[in-house]
């Protein structure tokens, strides 16, 4: 289901316990955030338990300062986040795709991020992950529910180094990124930021989260390039055209199953 005005416009929004404006979009399947426009002004919105698979694409909201966020599909964080939430202090992540740990780079621009969940990704098996972050985002006072300790801000620093100058280590981190790709929703290019502008092809709903799971279930970075390209030249990859019209969906579908 997609993120629509109508949606949000009737869902719950209400006074939590912590007296703050919480907006509550929970358990929707939505796929991608949008039109969130309408929402004005939240302390808190709510996104657990749905599909999304980039975080990002925010209005400029300065009062918004908690996302919930999980059980979705995130394994992307959009660098323009820091920038449409200033004022973002906690941010709940368990059970996404994160991978890298150079895929959580862009929340160091996040000032005031002091809470951080991150259990349940992939990325938490990652050698030194947790004195990486410590060393990343210097604001955190809690990850993953556990406090953050000045040995361990000291531990890190060692590791690491200095913003300006990472150690060897910290660079060979910071260098590594999972292959990520976005398969732009179907709304016009008017209702898009111009830096989402990038692919020319045009796709309806069904075709496009085909694609989306055909990058998921890809075998290999070859055949993920492959999907890439062939959308960057504005062409819909083969298993996907026409996909969701009625036509031909059945052997689709038995070719799935086998």
């Amino acid at each position: 289901m997609r993120l629509t005005v109508e949606l949000i416009q009737n869902s719950l929004s209400y006074i939590n316990p912590l007296k703050d404006r919480e907006l509550d979009l929970r358990g929707h399947k939505i796929p991608a955030i949008e039109n969130l426009g309408v929402a004005k002004e939240q302390d808190a919105i709510d996104f657990t338990d749905n599909d999304i698979s980039s975080l990002g694409n925010f209005p400029f909201f300065p009062r918004l300062h908690t996302l919930l966020l999980a059980r979705n599909r995130i394994r992307q964080i959009q660098g323009s986040l820091a920038t449409s939430v200033p004022g973002l202090t906690t941010l709940i992540l368990t059970a996404n795709n994160i991978a890298e740990l150079a895929d959580l780079d862009p929340l160091r621009n996040l000032s005031k991020l002091t809470h951080l969940v991150l259990l349940e990704n992939p990325v938490t098996r990652k050698e030194n992950y947790r004195l990486f972050l410590i060393w990343r985002l210097p604001t955190l006072r809690f990850l993953d529910y556990q406090k953050v300790k000045d040995a361990e801000r000291t531990l890190a620093t060692e590791l690491f180094g200095t913003p300006a100058e990472p150690s060897p280590l910290a660079s060979k981190i910071l260098g590594v990124k999972s292959r990520t790709f976005d398969v732009p929703s179907s709304a016009t290019g008017a209702d898009r930021a111009p830096a989402e502008k990038g692919l020319r092809v045009k796709l309806t709903d069904a075709e496009r989260k085909r694609i989306e799971k055909m990058i998921r279930e890809a075998k290999s970075l070859a055949e993920i390039s492959r999907l890439e390209r062939e959308l960057n030249e504005g062409r819909i990859p083969g298993g996907a055209v026409g996909y969701g019209d009625g036509e031909g969906n059945g052997d689709e579908d038995e070719d799935m199953q086998m």
